[in-house]
């Protein structure tokens, strides 16, 4: 007999690689190694949420907006002091002249804009092409609204995209090239070559670039180049962004998408039917922060670099082999030298030998590109110095 096709929510899960033999729902490697944080008292470097609040500037503006009256629905599209906001922010650092009533949507999150736009443009059968390790929504989202996910890989240690395997994997039937620079695993920022390909591609496939750009202001070597910018991408191009990364605000779940007016209206289509609305006070609170001086993002992205330098020394004291990453909050390090091929298994390990939590890059990768990252690690550096002196402390001393 033939088998039962999945149910919506289990294509779903399978899409992130989280569909258990039995047709259940295995939890995410991430909500393990908290609890397993928790139960071991071990210092969790495996999600990436930092430990410190944000700047006073962003916090007080979110307090004055509750106190005075800013709990209500706020508009479908976001508040205008934000969209304002977002468009002055595209011009200041990028060029991009953005029309803030037509060309902004404010979201809940970049993960919701993420889920919002696959919603809005992909249809059964249409192929979506990601660089792999990625993170684990899209694959989710990408199954939910029906689609095909295709990967291109990047590879331990520099984790460059190889061009002849981008063009193979972009065809006619490719409906969205999906770009996450700077990376979240890897912390790869993609070069101008690359992102000129990636337009080529597009335009030769008729196929839509979408971005995921959240770290787009913790670059510590190089410069975030926004494809948007690349002559032929901005009519194209929907760009997202958040305010979680940069501010210390993971919690507040304010992102946006940006682009061509037809785009940003296909994606508020959906987007209105997920969440309507959301984080009336922290919209003008992150407003707020994307008008702070430059000074404020130079000096931020400077501390974290500082702090994924004591962590990389710490692997390397511990014996692991590192990719020292040129923006985000994760450094991958290989743990094959400590004799440990399994990554998996040596996450669940690790918190009783050395008092620390990491993520395997399998959770990061399909199954049949397992075997080539299976000994790789990812650590959160956007931590306490204090707290990441003793994982280095406790990882170099693990036995």
């Amino acid at each position: 007999m033939p088998s039962r096709p999945l149910a919506p929510w289990q294509r779903t899960a399978a899409g992130a690689g989280l569909l258990a033999a039995d047709g259940g729902v295995a939890p995410t490697v991430f909500a393990e190694m908290s609890a397993l944080a928790v139960s071991t008292g071990a210092i969790n470097l495996g999600q990436g949420f930092p430990d410190e609040d944000g700047p006073r500037e962003v916090l007080d503006a979110a307090r004055e907006a509750i106190a005075t009256g800013v709990n209500q629905y706020p508009p479908g599209p976001g508040m205008p002091v934000l969209r304002v906001a977002i468009a002055r922010h595209q011009h200041r650092w990028y060029g991009l002249s953005v029309d803030p009533a037509r060309e902004v949507l404010v979201t809940a999150g970049a993960t919701e804009a993420l889920a919002a736009t696959l919603l809005a443009f992909v249809d059964d059968g249409d192929e979506v092409v990601t660089f792999e390790p990625s993170y684990d929504a899209y694959g989710a989202v990408i199954a939910r609204a029906g689609g095909i996910h295709r990967t291109v890989p990047l590879r331990f240690p520099d984790w460059r995209p190889d061009h002849d395997e981008l063009r193979a994997a972009v065809t006619d039937r490719t409906r969205v090239i999906l770009v996450n620079s700077p990376h979240n695993p890897t912390g790869m920022l993609l070069d101008e070559a690359t992102l000129d390909v990636i337009v080529e591609l597009a335009h030769r496939h008729d196929a839509l670039i979408v971005t995921d750009e959240v770290y787009e202001h913790l670059v510590f070597d190089g410069q975030h180049v926004p494809i948007a910018t690349h002559p032929g991408a901005w009519e194209r191009t929907i760009s997202i962004s958040s305010g979680g990364k940069t501010f210390n605000t993971t919690g507040w779940k304010i992102g946006w998408v940006t682009g061509p007016a037809h785009l940003v209206t296909a994606v508020l289509a959906v987007k209105q039917y997920l969440t309507f609305v959301n984080g009336a006070p922290f919209q003008p609170a992150i407003a707020a922060g994307l008008d702070l001086p430059d000074r404020f993002f130079t000096d931020a992205a400077a501390e974290l670099a500082a702090r994924r330098d004591l962590l990389v020394a710490g692997l390397t004291s511990a014996g692991f082999t590192t990719s020292v990453p040129a923006s985000g909050y994760f450094v991958v390090a290989d743990a094959a030298p400590l004799g440990a091929h399994d990554g998996d298994a040596f996450c669940r390990e690790l918190p009783h030998r050395a008092g620390v939590v990491g993520v395997p890059i399998t959770a990061f990768v399909h199954p049949e590109r397992r075997d080539e990252v299976r000994s790789l690690v990812r650590f959160a550096f956007c931590k306490r110095r204090e707290v990441l002196e003793t994982a280095a402390e406790r990882l170099a001393a693990m036995g």
